[in-house]
């Protein structure tokens, strides 16, 4: 039995990925022109910025589409050094916006160095998996593991704990993914939950918005000015430009709640389509890992379709009300170059294992099986 050549571009992934960036051109200009007449006099002042972003992160899709994935295997551990340092540096260099420091200022260069972490921490984690020799199955949690509470913990020192956690989530996947079998992590686990327990009680204001959330109380201002949103757009919207949220109402309508500008806009019908522009994502993400040549293809292919649709799940779910309030950006639509750079760049990664993808004959035999066991 032969094995099956390797996969050709896989067309439907492109396209989903570069079409939600193209949205997002009509789609910040609708929810920022307002704010951009009102700071900077220029109803375009965000769209000028977000289409560089756009058409450079496009460049940079397809380049990483073309680079063999592996090269960035022997580049995992420096890429993470340089994401350690960056937020490290944060930390101590960081610009504070609204009571955090997650933006880092070097030279003309403005970015969050959390965006970039969650792509190289999951590089390296697969990278340490897949190394270990069949023979010493289950691998070793301990470096891996590692590795992952550092990042959570430097990331929720910004403050910043819903990053921290989805990044705890994901990489907990990757690691019994990749064999690690859960009686090793479930003690981890425990103080993971007890110390995110101890993180939200030392910031009174955290515990309090859980309360008021859990409680059914009135709802924060920004979640009440999406849910007008949503019932505002209906089932076919009002029209692309036509918000009136947007008029200063919903902060931040061009970033983190831009999918209830999408509600108003566009209306159920396109909410449906974003949606469902996700679930093709997902869906040819897990096929280009469970078809991955390699351990490590199938653990970073995994990786980065989780982080796709995990942010955006918990972005949408932020704001239709079902989760606390918290700053989660849609991948390749909301505004900012720090997420548009890094997820085009991942998505990038992903086409390129996609185009080496294989068939081995151990999985044509079990075809339900899905983790790679040799290489």
């Amino acid at each position: 039995m032969t094995q099956r050549p390797g996969l050709a571009l896989d067309w439907a992934l492109l396209l989903v990925v570069v079409g939600l960036l193209l949205f997002s051109l009509a789609l910040v200009y609708s929810a920022s022109a307002a704010v951009g007449v009102w700071k900077f006099g220029s109803s375009q002042y965000f769209l000028e910025r977000h289409a560089v972003r756009v058409g450079l992160s496009i460049v940079l899709l397809l380049v990483c589409a073309w680079v063999d994935y592996r090269h960035w295997q022997r580049l995992s551990g420096l890429l993470l050094w340089i994401g350690i340092g960056l937020l490290l540096l944060v930390l101590v260099l960081g610009e504070p916006v609204k009571g955090a420091a997650r933006w880092l200022q070097i030279g003309p260069l403005r970015f969050q160095p959390s965006e970039y972490i969650k792509f190289a921490l999951l590089l390296h984690m697969a990278r340490l998996l897949a190394q270990e020799p069949v023979a010493r199955r289950p691998p070793s949690a301990k470096r891996p593991l590692l590795w992952l509470l550092l990042c959570c913990a430097l990331i929720a020192a910004q403050p910043n704990a819903s990053v921290a956690v989805l990044l705890a989530l994901v990489g907990m996947l990757l690691l019994l993914s990749g064999g690690v079998r859960w009686t090793t992590l479930s003690g981890v686990v425990l103080l993971g939950v007890l110390a995110l327990g101890v993180y939200l009680v030392a910031a009174p204001y955290r515990m309090a918005r859980l309360a008021s959330f859990f409680e059914g109380e009135t709802l924060p201002y920004q979640a009440r000015q999406a849910l007008l949103a949503f019932g505002h757009g209906g089932i076919l919207g009002v029209g692309p430009g036509q918000s009136v949220q947007r008029e200063l109402f919903l902060p931040e309508a061009y970033g983190d709640f831009v999918f209830a500008i999408v509600g108003e806009e566009y209306g159920i019908v396109g909410t449906t389509v974003v949606i469902l522009a996700f679930a093709v994502l997902l869906w040819r993400g897990m096929r280009v890992a469970q078809r991955a040549p390699d351990a490590f293809g199938f653990l970073l292919a995994l990786g980065i379709t989780a982080t796709f649709g995990l942010y955006a799940v918990v972005h949408m779910a932020v704001t239709t009300g079902l989760l606390p309030v918290t700053g989660i950006p849609l991948p390749f639509v909301s505004y900012g170059g720090s997420s548009i750079f890094f997820s085009a760049a991942a998505a990038g990664v992903l086409l390129n294992i996609g185009r080496q993808a294989q068939m081995p004959r151990w999985q044509e035999a079990l075809p339900g099986v899905v983790l790679p066991r040799s290489r």
